[in-house]
């Protein structure tokens, strides 16, 4: 994720445990950001800390060494995580998280203190992956398509990432059932990041697309939704603020604990 400055459109009726801090544009007292992950892969356990950046400074991740930063499996089993080579990367070997498991996350940083709730929801079957031609901005391309069942009940929601070649797409795909529940479904990702219209950058024969699918939380949905909303555009209000975040102490970012599901194609 872009270390600059978040900025996104205020989502407004969200329980009282997600927030919307207001950011000023010009030099903001900077903040934390926690961006923390609990899977069901083993040694799929990861926290990265870092801070906000004004809009003058560089992109590069620099990590906030230092931290103590625990995770705690349905308020019984405590694991500490420790630093990595990497400044600012916490993580912890031999932990693999279970879907309906409720995990917390604790970060202390001197005086601060940061803390998280999630529970992993059911995993969502990731059926299979292809490729299709679609027209966009008056061009065919290829775009890959997830298919995978909604089960009945609304509340489920997904978290897409995808790789071309081994590099991460900047596109932040995301969806919820409000209007798809149990329904057989085909999502085509359609990636529109500032160097989706690079030739290099369009799929190829030849070329290696892998596709994460996430099962996620309601509140993370509403994280990287209102990322997004903010990236594109999107949205009525004009009150710039950062993502809304489900970590409490005023820190940016979010913790999440999601299953796990990839499939790869190679382009023919």
């Amino acid at each position: 994720m872009k270390q600059l400055l978040y900025i996104a459109i205020v989502i407004v009726c969200f329980s009282a445990c997600q927030k919307v801090i207001d950011i000023d544009l010009n030099n903001a007292a900077k903040k934390y950001v926690i961006e923390g992950i609990v899977t069901d892969q083993v040694n799929g356990v990861s926290v990265k800390i870092s801070q906000t950046k004004n809009f003058d400074e560089g992109n590069a991740f620099e990590g906030v060494s230092g931290a103590t930063v625990t995770i705690t499996a349905d308020n019984a089993v405590e694991y500490e995580l420790q630093e990595t080579a990497t400044a600012g990367v916490y993580t912890t070997t031999g932990f693999k998280g279970k879907v309906g498991h409720t995990y917390s996350m604790y970060v202390q940083l001197g005086t601060d203190t940061f803390t998280a709730v999630s529970t992993m929801p059911h995993e969502v079957y990731f059926d299979s992956l292809n490729l299709q031609t679609r027209v966009v901005f008056g061009e065919s391309r290829r775009v890959p398509a997830v298919y995978y069942t909604d089960p009945e009940g609304k509340g489920n929601s997904y978290h897409f990432v995808e790789w071309h070649n081994g590099v991460q797409e900047k596109t932040i795909f995301v969806r919820n059932d409000d209007n798809t529940d149990g329904k057989n479904l085909s999502i085509q990702l359609v990636s529109f990041s500032s160097d989706s219209d690079d030739e290099d950058k369009q799929i190829k024969t030849g070329d290696t697309v892998k596709i994460e699918m996430q099962c996620i939380e309601a509140a993370v949905y509403k994280y990287w939704y209102s990322l997004d909303a903010g990236a594109t555009g999107e949205g009525q209000s004009a009150t710039p603020a950062n993502p809304v975040t489900n970590i409490k102490g005023g820190a940016l970012g979010y913790f999440s604990a999601h299953s796990v599901q990839t499939r790869s194609i190679i382009a023919d």
